[in-house]
């Protein structure tokens, strides 16, 4: 009787809305010729998916003639949960209501605030706002009480809304007092017939992306749950496979199918993951293991072709913070992934007018086989030409039948063939993340549309490996288990390292949790950021993969709920061209171009909502890197704009010189921030000042153009009684790290320019400076106490006079600010980002004033804390045919100092630098990035940007502001000649 085998074998299923791919691998044969593929299949995708991977992984079994027994598991990739979210299908997604734990803040930002509305409509029910949420440091801001909870479970019973989030103001870090948590205990107590998601449990620090993305989640679990229950009765009971099921996740790992109904988010974008897991799987063979580097996978599909980093660890490349999915911001995991419009069903023509040949971005999708000239169809696609350059090669196409095509197609066989080439050539530039070649796979049924003997400009080595049409199901059937750990530590008393340490055991044993073998886990990623203005505090990022451990399977699934009928979640038919953008009200390049803000004849500057987001785009480009994202601040005001709330803008020239002038701004971490949604906090501020000035002001200015405290003026005057207009300036002209570095001092003297100064943290604390020496001694003061005020507090300044703000403040500055994102706007409609850094500087006055000082990519990224302030330097590499060569090196201290250029030989040159602005932006969207935000890879642009004549025109003003006040013994040159930003109101007045 011959021995009974071991269940060592795998399957990998990958469901995507045009053809289920699946594959059984034997992994300990992945050295053979085979790969360990033992049996491959591809089917048209199924209205009822678990029908489709029924027959698809019956179909493995027959044609490997394996037994069911030798199944060790099963994993799926699927796009079922995202399409009811892009969809937007009611019948799919249920309602939800969020409690809040976040004490007096957050309350304006409600739940859903900045979503289409639409999907809002669909989805978010209800809020409470309770008490919890803790400080950035792990102090309570207020303890949640249960009769609080309480009351919110009965008010949501009243609505019928079986789906709660629970979100805590830093519950990321909250390891020890777990208010989540306990919160969701009570829940389960009074309505335990609901379901409870907890925020920490589905995405990383952000408030809103990370509530965001939780609602989402708690939104789809009723339908997720039947999906994947309708997949685990398909396996177990219909085919009789006694193994663990998982699916696959964004970050390219797994997680066990009961546990990720209960997060079915995480496997929005694993279909690209899948696909680069599985073309780095088979060409591991190609490289020996200790020369593990990076490789670009290139997956063509029917109408795109998806292009992703694979890191040396294995996993993809992810994305940058935030992540859009349907009009929705999150922050969960997602992988870098760009897509051009060139697939197998692209649509050919020749252009009317050039007479050039185009491939897309049309394509007609998985109706090719009925289309397509080779099927018998009368639409000339990709495909056809693909069939005709290998004929014209002397090869053949298994595809269709050449015998169809018209002789036009074998005529421009060389000009499609250069077409596709330059495509692919242009995406695989903009995703490397050096000027080195590298190696590049073609994977995906697309991939015929490559010749063979193909050569890219880019690509040391363009490979198309064998099995590469299904390396969507093998990434799927080789992936491994993963834990991330996302949270605040301390470093008083330990070094960087250690602290990343402990934090990566707490990965290793998240992942040992989710079931990876302890043995086999390795960390994949580590990063540590300082905190800005806190002592001894890091934001630390691990995360730690490793080998499912099958030994324990038979623990883990608990029993299968009931089957349900699962015929109403059958996918749609939907138009590829439109997933995604439902909802999203973009303007087009003639609207941008016709757009006239409104100035009234009382020379008042009316914001709309366009206005606002254009000045929220611009303050931060010329935060220079510090600030703070004006987000959340520019999702107030707009929902404020809707409410009926004027925000009215001045000119500083119309000022009478006796009126009295406030101003104020947000102090602190640009973490604390992102975590904890404003309060009362400014206008709280602000009426301590007036009650002790006896007056009201009569308009208001803003500390800082840069950055959120860009927009503080618009919001101190919108919210007062009288609702006092906003001055078209501010103090600074860009963003300075202290509250000191202002043009008043620069200009007024040493001695304190605004009494009384008051800082309110919003949750009852309130600090007054009634007199001082200097405004220097004032921030020293106000430094002290912002650790034990939670980090962040707002600052109203004691007002000033009109006289006076006419002489000091750097004028326009909001009608700069207008102006850059009106820029940035216009290129992206007209899809010319590359142009968006020529649009800026022409914006702010043109090249006399501005210019490029450097394009590449991030290559490296130094931090570290010295007194509350975050110090550091960041490497930017040129990249061919970008027109600059060697490095550019930019250190900072919350903002961007200098500018050094460093040729191949190691020469030096100093090209730009403080008070000159130094604005490093995204090359991919046009926005800034914040120094928080620097990240190895990405493709940036440093625009420079000649300071405001209030700084430069005397030595006082280079003494504060210029690199000598950072410690840096650099002789400030200028830019280029200053000039006068051009006033929004005089353009545009009516009178």
């Amino acid at each position: 009787m011959p021995a009974k085998l071991e269940a060592t074998l795998r399957v990998g299923v990958d469901v995507g809305g045009t053809n289920t791919d699946g594959v059984l691998l034997d992994p300990f044969s992945t050295s053979e010729a085979n790969r360990g593929i033992l049996a491959w299949h591809k089917a048209p995708t199924t209205t009822n998916p678990s029908i489709g991977i029924e027959q698809c992984i019956t179909q493995l079994l027959t044609d490997a003639k394996v037994e069911p027994s030798r199944i060790a598991s099963v994993t799926i990739g699927t796009t079922h949960f995202i399409n009811a979210v892009v969809e937007k299908d009611r019948n799919r997604l249920a309602r939800v209501a969020v409690i809040r734990l976040c004490g007096p803040f957050s309350r304006d930002v409600y739940p859903g605030i900045d979503w289409p509305e639409d999907l809002r409509d669909i989805i978010c029910g209800y809020c409470g706002f309770v008490d919890g949420g803790l400080e950035i440091d792990g102090q309570i801001i207020r303890d949640i009480v249960e009769e609080q909870v309480k009351a919110e479970v009965e008010e949501i019973k009243k609505r019928g809304i079986k789906a709660i989030v629970v979100n805590g103001v830093f519950s990321p870090s909250d390891l020890e007092e777990k208010q989540e948590e306990r919160v969701g205990d009570w829940i389960a107590k009074y309505y335990p017939e609901a379901d409870v998601v907890l925020s920490k449990h589905v995405a990383n620090l952000g408030f809103i992306a990370r509530e965001n993305a939780a609602i989402l989640n708690a939104s789809i679990l009723p339908f997720a749950r039947r999906t994947i229950s309708s997949f685990q009765h398909a396996i177990a009971s219909r085919l009789n496979l006694k193994c663990p099921i998982f699916l696959t996740q964004n970050d390219g790992t797994i997680l066990q199918a009961h546990l990720a109904a209960n997060v079915p988010i995480r496997t929005f974008s694993s279909g690209p993951t899948n696909s680069m897991c599985g073309a780095a799987f088979l060409v591991k063979h190609e490289f020996a293991e200790k020369e593990k580097r990076a490789l670009l996978v290139c997956d063509i599909g029917g109408t795109t072709t998806d292009v992703g980093m694979l890191l040396a660890s294995g996993l993809p490349r992810q994305a940058a913070a935030i992540t859009d999915v349907s009009g929705v911001m999150m922050n969960f995991s997602c992988p870098d992934v760009k897509s051009i419009g060139l697939g197998g069903g692209s649509i050919v023509r020749k252009d009317s007018v050039t007479a050039s040949l185009t491939v897309g971005p049309d394509s007609v999708g998985h109706h090719i086989k009925t289309r397509a000239h080779v099927f018998g169809g009368e639409v000339p696609t990709a495909t056809d030409y693909a069939v005709a350059c290998a004929r014209a090669n002397g090869q053949s196409l298994e595809v269709g039948d050449a015998s169809r095509l018209p002789q036009s197609f074998y005529d421009n066989a060389p000009e499609y063939r250069e077409v596709v080439k330059q495509m692919l050539e242009s995406i695989i530039d903009r995703m490397k993340t050096n000027a080195d070649d590298i190696e590049v796979l073609l994977v995906g049924g697309g991939a015929i549309l490559v010749s063979d003997d193909e050569v890219l400009r880019g690509a040391s080595k363009v490979l198309k490996p064998m099995f590469s049409g299904v390396a969507n199901a093998i990434g799927a059937a080789i992936a491994r288990v993963s834990g991330t750990v996302d949270t605040v530590v301390s470093t008083e008393g330990k070094t960087t390292q250690q602290a990343i340490d402990a934090v990566a055991q707490l990965a290793i044993d998240r992942a040992v949790e989710n079931g990876a073998v302890r043995e086999t886990v390795e960390l994949a990623e580590m990063d540590a950021i300082p905190l800005q203005y806190i002592a001894n505090k890091s934001r630390v990022i691990v995360k730690a993969v490793g080998d499912f451990d099958f030994a324990h399977k038979a623990a883990a699934p608990p029993p299968l709920a009931a089957e349900e009928d699962t015929e109403g979640d059958a996918i749609p038919e939907k138009d590829p061209a439109k997933a995604g953008k439902e909802g999203v009200r973009e303007m087009t390049p003639e609207q941008i171009k016709a757009y006239v803000p409104t100035v009234n004849a009382q020379r008042e500057w009316i914001v709309s909502e366009t206005d606002l987001a254009w000045i929220s785009t611009g303050c931060y480009i010329l935060g220079t890197g510090g600030g703070g994202t004006p987000y959340p601040t520019f999702v107030r005001l707009r929902e404020m704009v809707r409410k009926g709330a004027v925000l009215r803008i001045v000119s500083p020239d119309d000022l009478k010189d006796d009126a009295l002038v406030a101003c104020g701004g947000g102090k602190g971490s640009p973490t604390v921030g992102i975590e904890k949604l404003a309060g009362d906090e400014m206008m709280e501020s602000q009426r301590t000042v007036y009650e002790l000035v006896g007056r009201q002001p009569d308009a208001v200015i803003a500390l800082e153009i840069g950055g959120g405290n860009g927009l503080q003026g618009l919001l101190i005057g919108a919210s007062t009684n009288m609702n006092i207009p906003t001055v078209d300036g501010d103090w600074m002209g860009r963003a300075y790290p202290v509250a000191w570095q202002i043009t008043p001092v620069v200009h007024g003297g040493d001695k304190a320019q605004f009494i009384p100064t008051v800082i309110a943290d919003g949750n009852g604390n309130v600090m007054i400076i009634k007199s001082a020496t200097t405004e220097k001694m004032i921030e020293r003061a106000f430094r002290a106490a912002l650790a034990e005020m939670g980090s962040h507090v707002a600052c109203a300044k004691g007002p000033t006079t009109g006289a006076r703000t006419k002489a000091w403040a750097v004028q326009h500055t909001i009608s700069l600010a207008w102006r850059v994102g009106r820029a940035v706007a216009l290129c992206r409609s007209q899809n010319q980002l590359d142009a968006v850094a020529d649009v800026i500087i022409d914006a702010v006055g043109g090249p006399q004033t501005a210019r490029t000082l450097f394009r590449g990519k991030i290559v490296s990224v130094e931090r570290k804390t010295m007194k509350g302030h975050v110090h550091g330097e960041v490497v930017i590499a040129a990249q061919e045919g970008d027109g600059f060569e060697g490095v550019m090196k930019i250190p900072f201290k919350n903002e961007n100092i200098l500018a050094t250029r460093v040729q191949a030989d190691g020469t030096e040159e100093v090209v730009a630098s403080v008070p000159d602005l130094i604005s490093v932006c995204d090359s991919a969207s046009g926005e800034a990035i914040g120094t928080p935000e620097y990240k190895y890879g990405i493709l940036v642009m440093v625009i420079g940007i000649t300071a405001s004549d209030k700084w430069t025109s005397t030595p006082r003003g280079i003494e504060i502001g210029g690199p000598s006040a950072f410690g840096m013994d650099v002789e400030y040159k200028p830019l280029g000649t200053f000039v006068t930003p051009k006033s929004v109101i005089d353009e545009y007045c009516k009178a």
